[in-house]
């Protein structure tokens, strides 16, 4: 009886953030919603799919939790597109339904024919079935809770042989993403399952070491003035990473370059490293193997090579696709031809060296194209992009001075903004660093905690791993003179020190916390006010470490 009133309060509390809005307050149990995608990670939306459980399944009204339908473990459950809704086939009966839920108590849900790493993808959580206000098709979205999709996450990103503490750094970067993604692709859901997202396989690729990664990383985000950051990563940066300011063109505006992020700033992997913002030292930097910490990927450098003629012939079909980006100036349309290949000139470069515009040079016209994932998109071999646009171009010519050969040279694989993954794992290989080391150096000036939130009428409850036993609550803006709080069941009140002047206040709570997994409640005071716990880190002798680099 007690079990099945443990699954019946995960199941309505499923089914309540599906309909609650989202707001500031923290809450014990976040839920993702993942669009899920099909066998090659592009269409979303659904015409028709096979769902099963692998034990006995519940299908739910979305908004009460009513059970409508019980099914057998291994029961095909096929839901078909209609104009009336959605076609809901259990054997041979038949029935038509919206705003529902699929969700296994005892086991796991799987969708027919659908693979992740070459076996049959299976996922904790429920199935939501959203179907478009048009009535064009539905989403498969799977419900599932902060921590379980984590676990599906951080595996799948990043290779766990790079151990412990990089899974850690890749396990609070995948937490900060997905509770603020850079964009919101559908209101249907926060996240898709692929790279236009981040990887999310579900429950049969989890791994025991990125598992308790994730769990020894629970509740802890990384900030930036008191508020969670966008925690971009890639797999190599090739020795330096970039500025979002110079990868990005704003989301709302899609103006490029786009507002600076403090916090996503160019970073060398050694402190002797110089910016690479002009031809010569960009040129010296990724022609040679300088020592990093992403030395190891295959990808630190790179090389590809062109005729004069494939390239034109690529040109002609990338530059009108990336035409539609906005970012080809003038724009090149289908059937234009280019004419005779003259030189490519870089225009300008950021600090990691990443060229931010170059100017493709040809018989019938010059084209301006910005932005490093453009640039990658036309400079095509084989049909794959550049590895990133860290790159350099060598022209070799006949006794004529007619273009022969193109030569692209570069480092890094991805955009570079943030933690670099290869990095990642060779500062906690070789370097032995904390997770938390590894994400101060690639997200600059951050300090690590819990999510903030504004405490109202109702106590709000946290659990989180505090690395080395020290944490602080930290109050932002209006003061209150005493602030009532639960820490691993034992009740505590602080006063509160109040300046004219003074935005926040730290309490020390370090006498009472765990090196390891902890509980608070915040409990609501007459004056509403922002918390959260930072926890804290030493960093001394791992900056001295650092700056010394590799060695």
């Amino acid at each position: 009886m007690g079990s099945k009133i443990v699954r019946f309060l995960f199941c309505f509390i499923l089914l309540f953030f599906v309909i609650s809005p989202t707001n500031s307050i923290a809450k014990p149990n976040d839920v993702v919603r993942v669009g899920i995608t099909d066998n090659k990670f592009q269409n979303v939306l659904k015409q028709q799919i096979v769902v099963y459980g692998t034990s006995d399944c519940e299908i739910c009204d979305k908004y009460s939790g009513k059970v409508l339908i019980r099914v057998p473990a291994n029961t095909d459950i096929t839901v078909s597109n209609l104009l009336s809704g959605l076609d809901v086939l259990i054997g041979q009966n038949c029935v038509t339904l919206r705003d529902f839920v699929v969700t296994c108590p005892s086991g796991l849900l799987g969708i027919k024919d659908l693979k992740r790493k070459g076996i049959s993808a299976l996922y904790h959580g429920a199935f939501e079935f959203y179907q478009e206000q048009s009535r064009n098709g539905f989403y498969l979205i799977n419900l599932v809770e902060l921590q379980e999709y984590l676990k599906g996450v951080v595996p799948n990103e990043m290779p766990v042989r790079f151990g412990l503490e990089a899974l850690k750094a890749q396990a609070v970067a995948a937490r900060n993403y997905v509770l603020t993604p850079r964009t919101k692709l559908n209101p249907a859901y926060d996240v898709v399952d692929s790279v236009a997202s981040q990887v999310y396989y579900g429950a049969n690729t989890e791994s025991d070491i990125a598992t308790r990664a994730v769990m020894e990383t629970d509740g802890i985000v990384a900030l930036y003035n008191n508020e969670l950051i966008l925690t971009l990563y890639s797999s190599t940066a090739g020795g330096y990473t970039e500025s979002y300011s110079n990868a990005f063109s704003d989301t709302l505006t899609k103006a490029f370059p786009a507002p600076n992020k403090p916090y996503l700033t160019a970073v060398p992997d050694k402190d002797s490293f110089e910016p690479l913002n002009t031809e010569e030292k960009a040129r010296d930097f990724y022609q040679s193997k300088h020592p990093s910490y992403d030395i190891d990927s295959p990808y630190y450098r790179w090389k590809r090579e062109w005729t004069e003629e494939e390239l034109e012939s690529i040109l002609t079909q990338t530059l009108p696709a990336q035409s539609k980006t906005g970012f080809v100036n003038p724009a090149c349309k289908n059937g234009d031809e280019i004419g005779k290949l003259k030189g490519i000139h870089v225009v300008k470069r950021g600090n990691s060296g990443k060229i931010i515009e170059l100017d493709i040079q040809a018989t019938k016209g010059c084209y301006r194209v910005a932005k490093e994932l453009v640039i990658r998109r036309v400079f095509q071999k084989d049909g794959n992009s550049l590895p990133s646009a860290n790159v350099y171009f060598d022209i070799e010519t006949d006794v004529n001075g007619n273009i022969t050969k193109i030569i692209a040279q570069g480092g890094g694989y991805g955009h570079g903004v943030g933690m670099s993954q290869f990095g990642a794992g060779y500062m906690a290989a070789k370097l032995h660093q904390p997770y938390y080391n590894i994400l101060r150096h690639y997200y600059t000036g951050i300090n690590l905690g819990t999510r903030p939130v504004e405490i109202l009428n109702t106590e709000v409850e946290q659990t989180f791993w505090a690395p080395i036993g020290r944490a602080e609550i930290v109050i932002v803006g209006i003061s209150t003179p005493k602030i009532k709080v639960m820490i691993n069941g034992k009740m505590q009140e602080f006063s509160v020190a109040r300046t004219l002047f003074k935005n926040i206040a730290k309490i020390d709570i370090s006498s009472y916390i765990e090196d390891g997994q902890n509980k608070i409640v915040f409990y609501p005071s007459y004056i509403p006010m922002k918390v959260y716990v930072e926890v804290i880190e030493s960093y001394a002798n791992a900056n001295k470490e650092l700056s010394g680099g590799n060695q």
